[in-house]
């Protein structure tokens, strides 16, 4: 009879961290997404991944460093951005942080990202969910070839985070990506707009 209790209340859990997933892709959706209400701060503080800048709560996180930043549906803006008074951007002394979500499934949050024309940016990249993505960034033509050279990060686990600095020197357009396995062709990719 115990064991029966032991399996059972293993499958409870099993249900309850189910249910709190699909509910953060549900409120990562929905107005104010992430960034708003005890479910903001409750993820922040889980996923806290190290950053300056706008996105998901203030603070240090269970994990070290503040928490998980970003901008883009789904996430609260709390510093200026490019082309708005006041924003400041990277340079490759002081790089601008862009916290990116990988997962779960084939997405990146967010998938839209700006940055000034010559700023240098380091992208940290989280990985959620259980498939292992990548995070190539340069030139859309280049990332969406997914050429050699393009500079990439590979290997990205679950709940693990890897950085990639880029200066955006050029003209444009640019694009980020993931070409692990089908995750490409799956939708997986997003752009970047230059301002300025």
């Amino acid at each position: 009879m115990r064991g029966r209790r032991t399996v059972l209340a293993g499958a409870g859990l099993v249900i309850v961290g189910v249910v709190l997933i699909g509910a953060s892709t549900v409120l990562a959706s929905g107005p104010g997404g992430l960034g708003s209400g005890w479910f903001g701060d409750m993820f922040g503080d889980m996923l806290g991944a190290g950053s300056q800048g706008p996105g998901i709560g203030q603070g240090p996180g269970m994990m070290g460093g503040a928490r998980m930043g970003g901008y883009g549906p789904g996430y609260a803006q709390t510093a200026p951005q490019p082309g708005d008074a006041g924003f400041v951007a990277g340079t490759p002394d002081a790089p601008r942080v862009i916290q990116v979500v990988a997962g779960p499934g084939y997405t990146f949050t967010p998938s839209e990202i700006r940055v000034q024309r010559g700023e240098t940016v380091t992208f940290q990249v989280t990985a959620v969910g259980p498939l292992v993505h990548e995070f190539m960034v340069g030139p859309a033509d280049a990332v969406a070839a997914d050429a050699e050279g393009t500079p990439e990060v590979a290997d990205i686990g679950m709940m693990e985070t890897k950085s990639l600095t880029y200066t955006f020197d050029g003209s444009g357009p640019y694009a980020f990506a993931c070409h692990a396995d089908d995750h490409y062709q799956n939708g997986m990719r997003g752009t970047i707009t230059l301002v300025g």
